[in-house]
């Protein structure tokens, strides 16, 4: 069957399989569990209203159980066995986590997602800050925008793909066709550098991809920000004597630092969950490991489940609470 014959039965039946839900669920509900007729009619409407929400609700819970809740417990339950011969399990305790914690890859991982963490949200934010300050007030602002927003669209393994080009490494003496050593070349290198071998500024130049693509999402948010300042307390600031630089960092920051740190922890999480960048480009070798690297490594290459999913309840434990806090500050914000 042809794709795109598949994928529209397969929406064409969802859509009909939820109607087909919704209506012969309010109609067991009304008709046969709490039908309005008889003497209790009333408490019976009154108990169909009680529970018409959570038949609504059903559908959407049962699926963050199954895509959700049940792979957090099974992951739980791997990093506490061990697979033996046959396909069986038997529990192994914390012996996943002390031997994850005694693989020097582990800490390379781990050190590396730290770096990623103190760089990549600050310049991502920062960026798009600046991006999004100095194109508000531009006739071709929005085309600006639009043409730095445009990474978002592409996925992590297109934008690896093209910075793998501009990082590529070709012999001296041959022509270099990727932009980074075709530049250091001009001017004065010694020689073209295979820049994704070079320990920490391989690092740094993955970390340029990921800066890249979040920019443009920085950049809509903070400018969405920007223009909802009131324009009277800007010129209030005027009228004082504030420059534009105090305008900015002591008038308009203050009123959207909310929205800079909603915007910082998005990227944190994303940060944290690194893979395809790094997978793409350099596979974790030569000093780039990081977690979502190495769990990948550990149950499909090593085919070890119990260290890969203690390293996959790590980089849980280092999302929750920035998740957490995220979601109560975005409710404090819609309040």
């Amino acid at each position: 069957m042809h794709p795109a014959i598949q994928a529209v039965l397969t929406v064409g039946v969802a859509v009909i399989v939820s109607i087909g839900y919704f209506y012969l669920s309010n109609v067991f509900l009304d008709r046969v569990l709490f039908p309005a007729r008889g003497p209790n009619a009333g408490r019976n409407i009154n108990r169909a209203n009680l529970i018409r929400p959570w038949l609504f609700l059903f559908p959407a819970f049962a699926a963050l159980g199954l895509y959700l809740a049940y792979p957090v417990v099974e992951t739980i339950r791997l990093s506490l066995t061990d697979r033996v011969a046959g396909g069986a399990y038997v529990w192994a305790g914390t012996d996943n986590y002390a031997q994850m914690l005694g693989d020097p890859k582990f800490w390379e991982a781990l050190r590396n997602n730290f770096f990623w963490l103190l760089i990549v949200p600050a310049a991502s934010t920062a960026f798009g800050l600046i991006i999004a300050q100095l194109t508000d007030r531009l006739a071709w602002g929005n085309i600006a925008k639009s043409l730095i927003f445009m990474p978002m669209a592409i996925s992590f393994v297109g934008a690896s793909v093209i910075f793998k080009l501009v990082y590529d490494y070709r012999p001296a003496g041959e022509e270099q066709i990727g932009i980074l050593n075709a530049v250091y070349l001009a001017l004065g290198g010694d020689a073209p550098q295979a820049w994704l071998t070079i320990p920490w500024v391989n690092s740094l130049l993955l970390m340029v991809v990921l800066i890249w693509i979040q920019t443009g999402f920085a950049m809509v948010i903070l400018s969405a920000a920007l223009r909802g300042i009131p324009e009277e307390t800007i010129e209030a600031a005027i009228v004082d004597g504030a420059n534009p630089w105090q305008i900015f960092f002591k008038i308009k920051v203050p009123q959207i630092m909310p929205t800079i740190m909603v915007v910082w922890t998005t990227i944190t999480i994303v940060v944290l969950k690194i893979f395809d960048i790094v997978f793409a480009m350099t596979n974790g070798q030569w000093g780039t490991q990081v977690l979502a690297n190495y769990m990948y490594d550990k149950l499909f290459r090593a085919n070890d489940w119990g260290v890969g999913s203690a390293s996959a309840m790590v980089i849980m434990l280092l999302v929750l609470p920035i998740l957490v806090w995220n979601v109560r500050t975005a409710r404090k914000e819609m309040r």
